[in-house]
């Protein structure tokens, strides 16, 4: 029998994801599951943007340039402009989603045994691109107990290395809602001046940020220009996730030539998504200050509500539709797994994320869950009333929860 290779032994499954024949098999049983363990959300796609595929009129359905329409790149450059993010055209390349941004990107600027310097918790699929580019995550620990603050610049010194070519955050961040300050952004700046590093930043929350605190992005750090890899997708800000339309975004033209080679290689990125996401450009303002309110009071119940639980502790996030908390159990992975198998109240229960697949080191995450408040808030009312009577009755419940004090590097 052939053998399976390397990469695949070591590609990482989704932690979010891994939990859904035990959700398949609930929902048969008649259960109803509220799904928080993934960032689908449930707000309506804009109508400008629905209507353009409703619209669309093609004779043949082509190939696109590799790089994206030329006339969809044209106009995110006014998108972009409205966050001071001053861009051509010529420094945007349109990816299969966000993901396939973060692919090219590793692929264009590391090579295979290069680090990665990522603060964790970070999004888990990150594990999965870095093993796909052969490129080694170096962790640093931020805590759920300043609310998952940027390490200190020291810390990133202690892991620097002859390997290490690039810093990436996610800004706001999946999965603990993290809105990164102008300066903790100017700390990675000076870190990646100092050792001549790739500064990554995964933006696609940046429509998602709360309580009057200001977007600041890597676009705005000066002197950077040549280091400065930005990743973006429509999947959130336009509740587009089906799309599949993402961008990588450079003004080092080195950079974007090479990634074109491999954008090239995969031909084209889909055709109706690109035309969905230029319409989309044309949403009015109305919509997302209507879907920010709504996220905001989402928020604020699942934070408080949480929050009332006795042995819990979650970090109020300020971006974002995500939070990370900190629960009296043994172990997420089988808290989560025990809700959708063993629980139910009233018929219902509720699928969370657990937070092991967001470290590097799965027993730092074993007292938290990673939660997306992206359904209304009658469905969020239900479970966080199912989530309180599972916690109630979980065979293992620890009343005494530690602080999360293991620093692993």
């Amino acid at each position: 029998m052939p053998s399976i290779s390397e990469k695949g032994k070591h590609m990482p499954p989704s932690p979010i994801r891994k939990l859904v024949p035990y959700a398949d098999k609930a929902k048969a049983e008649g259960k109803k599951i509220y799904h928080l363990n993934i960032g689908q959300p449930d707000i309506e796609s804009p109508k400008v943007m629905l209507d353009a595929i409703r619209n669309i009129d093609l004779k043949v359905i082509e190939y696109s340039h590799s790089a994206g329409i030329e006339s969809y790149r044209r106009k995110l450059i006014s998108y972009y402009k409205k966050y001071n993010i001053n861009i051509n055209f010529e420094d945007i390349l349109i990816t299969t989603g966000g993901s396939e941004a973060i692919e090219i990107a590793m692929m264009t600027c590391l090579n295979e045994g290069d680090e990665i310097i990522i603060p964790e918790p970070f999004y888990a699929n990150y594990n999965g691109f870095s093993t796909q580019a052969g490129v080694t995550v170096v962790p640093v620990f931020s805590s759920i107990r300043n609310g998952f603050a940027l390490p200190p610049h020291d810390v990133f010194e202690k892991v620097i290395t002859p390997r290490t070519k690039a810093i990436m955050i996610c800004n706001p961040s999946n999965p603990t809602g993290h809105l990164y300050s102008k300066e903790e952004l100017q700390s990675l700046r000076d870190l990646a001046l100092k050792h001549d590093l790739y500064l990554f930043a995964d933006e696609v929350y940046r429509e998602f940020c709360y309580d009057n605190n200001s977007y600041f992005s890597i676009m705005h750090l000066e002197g950077l220009d040549e280091n400065i890899i930005l990743l973006d997708s429509i999947s959130k800000r336009y509740s587009a996730c089906g799309a599949r339309i993402g961008a990588m975004i450079s003004k080092n033209k080195k950079v974007m030539s090479t990634a074109m080679k491999f954008a090239q290689a995969r031909l084209s990125p889909p055709t109706f998504g690109q035309i969905a996401a230029e319409a989309a450009i044309d949403t009015p303002q109305e919509y997302f200050d209507n879907v920010k309110a709504e996220y905001v009071a989402r928020r604020n119940f699942v934070i408080e509500q949480l929050n009332s639980m006795p042995g819990v502790f979650c970090a109020k996030p300020s971006g974002a539709f995500y939070c990370m908390a900190e629960l009296p159990i043994d172990d997420s992975d089988t808290f989560c797994q025990w809700l959708l198998e063993k629980f139910s109240y009233k018929g219902q229960t509720v699928m969370l994320a657990p937070a092991t697949g967001f470290y590097s080191h799965a027993e730092l995450g074993k007292k938290e869950v990673r939660i997306a408040y992206v359904l209304n808030l009658d469905d969020l009312k239900n479970a966080m009333i199912c989530l309180n009577e599972a916690l109630k009755v979980y065979p293992g419940r620890v009343e005494n929860i530690s602080n999360n004090t293991i620093v692993m590097q």
